[in-house]
């Protein structure tokens, strides 16, 4: 198989995204499994680096430099500005314009923060909701993936009582897109078949029969039988307060939340430092870290980065999954 290509950002100049990067990047198996394209300003790097006692010059990578940060814009970890969030913006934007032109086979986000961003007076909400903007796409999920668990969000940032309006077939959507999302990685394993999906329900006890609210009666139940009929292994909606440990068990390979914390919440106690954030409903790959731009410890060569060195390797896989479907289609 062709050496695949994977974009890597940095996100915030001033938060932890450039050391964990640079950190990944010094893992000599994992540098070695993909030609990567490290986007950045330069002169970030050499600062991370220089806390961090790396050389970014001597890393098996290519740097992209984005010029993003004016050369009198001062550079000082933790520190919150708009000029970080318009850079950290920018290396988004370069790696997925990479990744629609074939540049990059998929592209691997480090946190940025959204209050930088809007400081600038851009509405931001996220970068799921930005790259979805970016290639096209009408709509956009969240899909969070551990060594033991994945969890696919109905709704992730909105108000909670936006997200108890459910739509049946948004519902439906979900579950088909969480699906085809994990052929994909099964398909870079030799793996065949799709995967076990359970659904949770909305209410408590999945509404008890009616008796704690009718959408999961109403709307859930059928969303379910609809994707049953289109062929996925799919069941529910359960009782979220349960359903995770029988996922945990070994009894389904991917769960259906309802809304953002009902699937956060059990993913990251199940596996905090390795869970990879992933974009559904886009016609590229990007995963991402499950944290945060952690300010406080920003250029003190305290951050681990082994949810990059995750993000990156599922980045990978999935990218090689894609390009095993194409194989297999022609």
């Amino acid at each position: 198989m062709t050496r695949l290509r994977i974009a890597v950002t940095i996100g915030d100049p001033a938060g932890v995204g450039a050391e964990i990067a640079l950190k990944a990047l010094s893992d000599a198996e994992l540098a070695e499994s993909a030609e990567w394209l490290l986007i950045a300003d330069r002169r970030v790097l050499d600062a991370a680096g220089a806390s961090a006692g790396i050389d970014a010059a001597g890393l098996q990578c290519k740097l992209v430099d984005a010029r993003a940060l004016a050369a009198d814009t001062p550079l000082e970890f933790g520190r919150l500005s708009a000029a970080n969030g318009l850079a950290a913006v920018e290396y988004v934007r370069l790696a997925t314009e990479m990744c629609l032109s074939g540049e990059a086979d998929a592209m691997v986000t480090a946190p940025l923060n959204k209050e930088a961003v809007t400081l600038s007076g851009r509405s931001f909400s996220g970068h799921t909701e930005y790259i979805a903007q970016l290639c096209g796409a009408t709509e956009s999920r969240m899909l969070l993936v551990s060594e033991k668990l994945a969890t696919v969000h109905v709704s992730t940032h909105v108000p909670l009582e936006a997200a108890c309006r459910l739509e049946r077939q948004r519902i439906v959507r979900t579950i088909e897109l969480g699906d085809a999302a994990m052929r994909l990685m099964r398909s870079s394993q030799g793996a065949t078949g799709g995967p076990r999906i359970a659904v949770c329900g909305l209410n408590p006890h999945a509404g008890e029969h009616g008796l704690f609210g009718r959408q999961d009666e109403d709307v859930i139940a059928p969303a379910v039988k609809e994707a049953r009929a289109m062929g996925i292994d799919c069941s529910g909606p359960y009782a979220a307060d349960t359903i995770f440990i029988r996922g945990m068990r070994g009894e389904f390979d991917l769960m259906v939340a309802m809304y953002h914390d009902q699937g956060h919440i059990p993913m990251k106690l199940i596996d905090f430092e390795k869970t990879v954030n992933v974009s559904l409903g886009i016609p590229i790959i990007r995963t991402s870290v499950d944290h945060g731009t952690a300010f406080d410890i920003a250029g003190k060569n305290q951050a681990d980065a082994e949810n990059m060195k995750a993000a990156m390797r599922l980045a990978l896989r999935m990218a090689r999954g894609r390009a095993i479907q194409a194989a297999e289609a022609r």
